[in-house]
């Protein structure tokens, strides 16, 4: 047989993510390696509770096709929630999308053509990179610091690269790294992207999910001018599986994504988005995340502590402010695959950095650690086996 895969799809490979989670099918693998919420804070029996209410009395419309913009009101309570931390203006509109993933594709269809340039922060969301790929752009990384992207690379970048279309950034909490772009670094961020008119894809998954309950106001606040596609999702903080997530910005882009998700799904699933509209109406959300920022921050405090008193000192990792991940990297001259696959002979999964590499480089020396999956206990065995892995790996020092 002669007939060939797409030149499109031909070089992308799977997500290592999703591919891993094979591997912790198995129960006794402790899984670092997932992007999920911890499923002990899934809202299980009011979910339970609204989905038989509407099957009982809105039946025909929760089984019925519905407009590709979403539920209406859906769009109506998401955008007064969301208004209340200053995001969307009259001149933007929302749609609601299959999950975030789905935002960013429809992003890239209607504002990217083959050849044309994505700057993103490097290391970056697997999702998002593949997507980008799959639309053969050019695709260049922005190296971060404790602070965020370095907005003097980004500024050489825009000034050097051609047919710039979009900046994709996940400023806070950022998946992998788990650092944020400080209040400074959005403001110029923003002045840039005016005066190279490029378009902002702010992926705003985990900005709830902060520590402190500080909520450190997303670029998207800060647009004037339209320059700013905000992604949302409600997968973080009432459950994945849901594929609830939403798209604001411009009205003239907005118009052209619903037209994009028409070839797509027709549209997001209409029991799912009823739920969560009910849940917005019923449920004290608030309260509900502040039980989330508990649980997370204090996974992340055992397990930034168990790395503390058994890591080699040479490894420097983040120490994130809220959402799910932190990041460690290797000593230079050690890529971290070769210790990914040591961790997970003694049946801990994590993450190489190279997953989350622009360029998918094996040298990279980075790995991610997920806080929000495993229980207390399985951060502290599965910690004491990556730091034994480490050791194993690392020349001792002279």
């Amino acid at each position: 047989m002669s007939i060939e895969i797409s030149e499109r799809m031909q070089n992308l490979k799977p997500s290592a993510i999703r591919e891993m989670l094979k591997v912790t099918a198995d129960p006794s693998v402790i899984s670092f390696s997932a992007g999920n919420p911890s499923a002990e804070l899934f809202p299980v029996e009011k979910l339970a509770e609204i989905t038989a209410s509407i099957y009982a009395r809105e039946a025909a419309t929760a089984l019925q096709y519905s407009i590709t913009e979403g539920y209406g009101p859906l769009r109506e309570l998401t955008k007064q929630r969301y208004r209340k931390y200053g995001i969307g203006t009259d001149e933007d509109d929302l749609i609601i999308c299959s999950g975030g993933q789905q935002g960013i594709d429809l992003a890239v269809k209607c504002l990217v053509n083959e050849g044309d340039t994505i700057i993103c922060e490097n290391p970056s969301f697997i999702g998002a990179l593949n997507t980008f790929r799959s639309y053969n752009a050019k695709l260049v990384g922005i190296p971060m610091d404790r602070d965020g992207m370095d907005i003097s690379a980004l500024e050489d970048a825009l000034r050097r690269e051609k047919n710039v279309r979009l900046i994709y950034t996940i400023p806070t909490f950022q998946n992998p790294a788990g650092v944020t772009m400080c209040m400074e670094r959005r403001k110029k961020l923003l002045e840039l992207a005016e005066k190279y008119d490029v378009i902002i894809l702010e992926d705003s998954p985990y900005f709830e999910l902060s520590f402190s309950g500080e909520i450190i106001k997303p670029i998207k606040t800060l647009d004037t001018s339209g320059h700013v596609v905000y992604l949302g999702s409600f997968s973080k903080i009432i459950a994945p599986g849901i594929r609830i997530g939403f798209v604001c910005g411009p009205k003239w882009l907005v118009s052209k994504m619903t037209v994009a998700k028409q070839i797509a799904d027709v549209h997001t699933n209409m029991v799912f988005m009823m739920v969560v509209a009910k849940m917005l109406e019923s449920y004290d959300m608030d309260a509900h995340i502040a039980k989330c920022r508990d649980l997370y921050s204090r996974k992340c405090a055992l397990m930034l502590g168990e790395m503390d008193k058994l890591f080699d000192k040479r490894v420097s990792y983040t120490k994130p402010e809220g959402g799910l991940f932190l990041w460690c990297d290797l000593p230079e001259g050690y890529p971290s695959l070769p210790m990914c696959a040591l961790a997970q002979k003694r049946k801990v999964a994590v993450v190489p950095g190279m997953t989350f590499d622009v360029n998918e480089s094996t040298e990279n020396r980075g790995f991610r650690l997920n806080f929000s999956v495993p229980t207390p206990e399985q951060i502290k065995t599965g910690i004491g086996r990556v730091a034994q892995s480490i050791t194993d790996y690392l020349k001792p020092e002279n």
